[in-house]
C-alpha cells in the first residue's frame, strides 16, 4: 500500500490548521530529525516534552504517509517529508505575520483638540467625523495624557495610551443613474435633488459618465472621482457616510472592488429621492 500524501490543508490553513490533534508533534518531530542526529525515540521524546510512546506514535503515524524513515540507525525526514515540513513551517510563518500586521500596537498617537488641553492632563480619545479627537477627561473609552499644550483645533500628541477607541460604522448610499438616461435633460436635475438629501459624509462618483453628470448637479460640492472603493471602505470604517453616484450598468464593477470583511451597510437612493436597503446577501 502506497503512503498517503501528507494533507495539503497544513500546508495552507496556516495557525488554525494547528488545532488538528498531533499537528504541531508531527511538524516538531520531524524539524528534531532534519536539524538534529535523532537515534533513539527517546531523545526526540524529551526534547518535546513527549512520553516516548507519544513520540512512537508520531513515528509511526509520519512513516505511514511517507515523510520519515527509521535508516541506519538514525530517523531521517524523507525527501517528501522535508518538502512538507519547508511548506508547513512556511504557511504558519506567512500566517503569524499577517496576524501580526493586523495587530496595531500604538503607544503615541496624534489627535486634534476640541477643547481646551493642559500639559499632562488626562484626555479622551474618540472619533469624529472621521477624525480622531482629544478633550480634557478620562471619557469611557481610550484615554491618554497630553504630552503637551494645546488649544482647539490644534494637534496634540498622547502617550501613556489605554482602552480601545470605538470605530462608528458609516453607511454607503447608492445613487443609481440610469444609462439611458444619460442625455435626458432632467437627470442632472434629479441628481442634484437626490443629492441634496445626503448633504453630510462624503460625495463620490465612481466612472466618467457619473462624474460629468454629478459635476453638473453639484458644481459646489467637492466630489471623490479617484480610488473610490478604497475611499468609502477607510471612510465608513471611521463612521463617516459615503454617497456614491455610479451609471447602473457599472454596479457589478462597483462591488467587484468593494470585496472585503469591511464592505459598510450599502442603501439605494432613486433619483425621485425615495431610499431603499439592499436586501442581506444580494450582491
Amino acid at each position: 500500500m502506497p503512503p498517503r500524501r501528507p494533507s495539503k490543508s497544513l500546508l495552507r490553513g496556516g495557525l488554525s490548521t494547528l488545532r488538528r490533534s498531533g499537528a504541531v508533534s508531527d511538524l516538531l518531530f520531524l524539524y528534531e530529525c532534519e536539524t538534529r542526529d535523532v537515534g533513539q525515540l527517546r531523545t526526540v521524546a524529551d526534547r518535546l516534552g513527549l512520553s516516548v510512546q507519544a513520540a512512537s506514535h508520531t513515528f509511526r503515524s509520519l512513516s505511514r504517509r511517507g515523510l520519515v524513515e527509521l535508516r541506519d540507525g538514525r530517523y531521517w525526514p524523507t525527501v517528501r517529508g522535508v518538502d512538507w515540513l519547508h511548506s508547513a513551517l512556511g504557511s504558519v510563518r506567512d500566517d503569524l505575520a499577517e496576524r501580526l500586521d493586523r495587530l496595531h500596537i500604538v503607544r503615541i498617537t496624534r489627535a486634534v483638540a476640541i477643547g481646551p488641553i493642559e500639559k499632562g492632563e488626562t484626555v479622551a480619545l474618540e472619533i469624529r467625523d472621521g477624525t480622531l479627537t482629544a478633550r480634557a477627561g478620562r471619557g469611557r473609552g481610550s484615554r491618554g495624557r497630553a504630552h503637551a499644550r494645546a488649544d482647539p483645533g490644534d494637534l496634540v500628541e498622547v502617550g501613556e495610551l489605554e482602552g480601545i477607541v470605538a470605530l462608528p460604522h458609516g453607511r454607503l448610499t447608492v445613487l443609481t443613474v440610469p444609462a439611458d438616461r444619460l442625455h435626458d435633460a432632467g437627470l442632472v436635475g434629479g441628481t442634484r435633488k437626490a443629492v441634496a438629501l445626503r448633504s453630510e459624509g462624503l460625495l463620490l462618483a465612481f466612472g466618467l459618465e457619473a462624474g460629468h453628470v454629478l459635476a453638473k448637479a453639484v458644481p459646489d460640492r467637492p466630489v471623490v472621482r479617484f480610488g473610490v472603493a478604497a475611499a468609502i471602505v477607510e471612510a465608513t470604517r471611521l463612521g463617516v457616510d459615503c454617497t456614491l453616484v455610479v451609471v447602473d450598468r457599472d454596479l457589478p464593477r462597483l462591488f467587484e472592488q468593494l470585496e472585503g470583511p469591511e464592505v459598510p451597510a450599502v442603501d439605494f437612493l432613486a433619483l425621485g429621492g425615495e431610499r431603499r436597503r439592499l436586501p442581506k446577501g444580494s450582491r
